[in-house]
């Protein structure tokens, strides 16, 4: 379980994908000024370099966030992707783009004072990296970092203080346990916490638990009679899995802004980063029935 290390995929469409929903997400969240609580449930080292290490050996980078700011140079942005430039960059100069924030990074830079982030991360070194990072930001008083099994332990922290929270969940799906262990902690989570939003994120493969995930997610948000977003982006459709196409995000409870964001969002994206006839992208939400 520990061969995983995020680096690999800093900057990829993945996480275009993944924390362009984030960053609206939290900021919808913080419309009301009531604390928000927010647990990201695999935190990674939290900032990459994209110019050396595990980021140049794989250079998904160069299909995603380099690919975008290449396309943004020419082309008019819908305002959530402007947004999402806008989150990355305080890491970088004007000049160039080296450097990556992961999702701990982004959320601690919109942390209003009453707001708390919740970090979980298992890797022995990617944990280090964690809390070093943390300890340089001014508002590391407001994150906890845990190295601990978070689905195991996110259950103790449901529902939180305010009775607001959102939980990102985004395990490397390396262990294909993590399937059932997802399953298992959003029904925990939403007898617990009901009105709680839930991000999950996953990669689309040709392995039957990932082609399945979507429709468990859309049983458990069902069976609980919570409302549910679901949107994927596929780059390209060549033959073979020699590198992630395509990925998912499947929202409980999302805001009604959501829908919007992403039907303005995806089309961009798509065009900006697909490869071949085979780049496309999905969008559909239900309404919860009491």
């Amino acid at each position: 379980m520990f061969s995983y290390r995020h680096a690999f995929h800093a900057g990829s469409h993945a996480d275009i994908l993944k924390h362009l929903t984030l960053i609206h997400l939290v900021e919808y969240l913080q419309e009301k000024p009531g604390a928000l609580t927010i647990v990201d449930t695999h935190a990674g080292a939290e900032i990459y370099s994209l110019k050396d290490g595990f980021a140049t050996v794989s250079k998904e980078a160069e299909g995603g966030i380099f690919r975008l700011q290449a396309f943004a140079n020419s082309n008019p942005l819908p305002e959530s992707i402007q947004r999402y430039l806008e989150a990355i960059q305080p890491e970088n100069t004007p000049e160039e783009l080296s450097t990556y924030p992961g999702s701990p990074f982004i959320i601690a830079r919109l942390l209003r004072p009453q707001d708390r982030l919740k970090l979980f991360e298992l890797h022995p070194k990617e944990i280090d990296i964690l809390r070093h990072n943390i300890a340089e930001l001014k508002q590391s008083k407001q994150i906890d970092i845990y190295a601990e099994d978070c689905f195991k332990r996110l259950k103790g922290l449901l529902p939180p203080p305010s009775r607001r929270g959102l939980v990102l969940i985004d395990p490397s799906y390396e262990d294909k346990q993590d399937y059932r262990y997802l399953e298992e902690t959003m029904e925990e989570a939403l007898k617990r916490f009901a009105t709680g939003c839930y991000a999950i994120w996953y990669p689309t493969l040709s392995r039957r638990e990932s082609a399945a995930l979507p429709d468990q997610m859309k049983k458990i948000a069902t069976k609980h009679k919570r409302s549910w977003l679901h949107a994927q982006l596929r780059i390209e459709n060549a033959p073979g899995e020699r590198r992630l196409q395509a990925s998912g995000m499947f929202i409980i409870n999302p805001p009604w802004t959501l829908e919007k964001h992403l039907s303005q969002a995806l089309p961009v994206l798509t065009k900006a980063l697909g490869v071949d006839g085979g780049a496309q992208f999905l969008l559909k939400s239900v309404e919860a029935k009491n």
